[in-house]
């Protein structure tokens, strides 16, 4: 006989995990109730990280504390689900680190070394990536992206040479932050590619470079670093893949994230880590995976970036609807239509320091003035608290 109640499990509680449950809180499981009212549900979202990260405006929080404060930068998971009654939820602080999908059991450790076995019904990965620093992700507590960036804050106003890795967005965005805030040092960025934002138009690419170029940074091409040592006195020795080595005072790589998936079976991945998801209903594809998803960068859905995470949390929570229903009433899932992920191609904004940037909507080049609206302007911070209580997810 099968059980009366069922449990959503949520492994990740920044945008991904955050807007999932919400999701399911406010639309999923009412409609449910209304097919079985003799029916439970309950939410446990699983994170190593008690706060809410907003990563989106990373670059600008770890140039200066004076720009965006970590009182803005962070706050909270709790506080965004106030509106619910406690024994709905439960926010578990802790990292998944096994996995038994027969047993529908995860196992998560808290920063303790305590275990602890969560059983699930459905199961929601959106456990995301973690950067090669945490000034870019929840790398484990939000503690830990707050060390690194006032590390960044006690050596960037001093610091002569800046060496910054990695040409996507975050980078570049890094490089237009410092070379507005710390003009008379020498930044250097390294796309690590034949140009900067590659993912968009090579006009895009020569805009970019130039505006860099005017904020006296110095952007080079096809060069990476192949390793960092740490030397006394705080100064970087970097190896680069030409054979040369470069010391510099401060070194940022945002050489990007590697999906947070080593509980998972390895043939459950991509080449690239990620969990291998249907790119329109974002249900897992490999054998054993019924009643599974994953949303967010971790999912291979994803091409990376927020607005794959916003728009995809839809089109998940209506295969979670439809699959759920199946288990109450084969007949009642046509109660609820499926959505579908709709990728929304060339599509970026990318700053330059404060007064504006490069961007592409479906590959169209927008201005400057539209970049410094929509993001630039304050990298969207204002909407951490709205974002931390599903505001985005107000209706179904």
């Amino acid at each position: 006989m099968a059980s009366n109640h069922h449990e959503f499990l949520i492994l990740g509680a920044n945008f991904a995990g955050v807007g999932t449950a919400h999701y399911l809180l406010r639309h999923t499981i009412p409609a449910l109730l209304k097919l079985d009212d003799t029916r439970t549900y309950h939410v446990t979202l699983v994170s190593p990280s008690t706060h809410f990260f907003w990563k989106i405006g990373a670059p600008r929080t770890l140039a200066s504390p004076d720009l965006i404060p970590f009182s803005k930068a962070f706050g909270p998971v709790v506080d965004g689900f106030k509106e619910y009654s406690t024994d709905q939820y439960t926010i578990e602080i802790a990292a998944a680190v096994g996995f038994d999908p027969e047993k529908k059991s995860v196992t998560v450790e808290s920063s303790s070394k305590d275990t602890k076995i969560l059983h699930y019904s459905t199961l929601i990965i959106a456990t995301g990536t973690s950067s090669p620093s945490a000034v870019w992700t929840l790398n484990g507590s939000h503690e830990n992206s707050i060390n690194a960036m006032k590390e960044l804050h006690a050596t960037l106003p001093s610091a002569k040479t800046i060496l910054i890795a990695g040409g996507g967005p975050a980078g570049t965005e890094t490089a237009g932050e410092i070379g507005s805030l710390y003009p008379k040092a020498q930044t250097t960025i390294l796309s690590g590619t034949s140009r900067l934002l590659s993912r968009l138009s090579k006009a895009t690419s020569k805009d970019v470079q130039a505006r860099l170029n005017k904020l006296g940074v110095e952007v080079v091409h096809n060069l990476r670093v192949t390793s960092v040592k740490k030397l006394d006195g705080g100064a970087t020795e970097l190896a680069l893949d030409d054979g040369t080595t470069r010391t510099v005072d401060v070194y940022i790589d945002s050489t990007g994230g590697t999906p947070n998936t080593s509980f998972l079976p390895k043939d459950w991945l991509n080449e690239k880590g990620q969990v291998l998801n249907d790119d329109k209903t974002l249900r897992l594809t490999v054998p054993g995976s019924e009643g599974i998803y994953a949303v967010g960068d971790v999912g291979s859905y994803s091409h990376g970036g927020i607005m794959d995470v916003n728009d995809g949390v839809a089109p998940l929570c209506s295969s979670i609807a439809i699959d759920v229903a199946k288990t109450i009433d084969p007949s009642k899932a046509g109660e609820f239509k499926q959505k579908n992920f709709k990728w929304l191609p060339d599509t970026q904004f990318v700053p330059t320091g404060p007064k504006g940037g490069v961007g592409q909507v479906f590959g169209w080049r927008v201005p400057s003035l539209m970049v410094w609206a929509f993001k630039s302007r304050t990298f969207m911070v204002e909407k951490l608290p709205g974002t931390m209580k599903g505001e985005g997810y107000i209706k179904a």
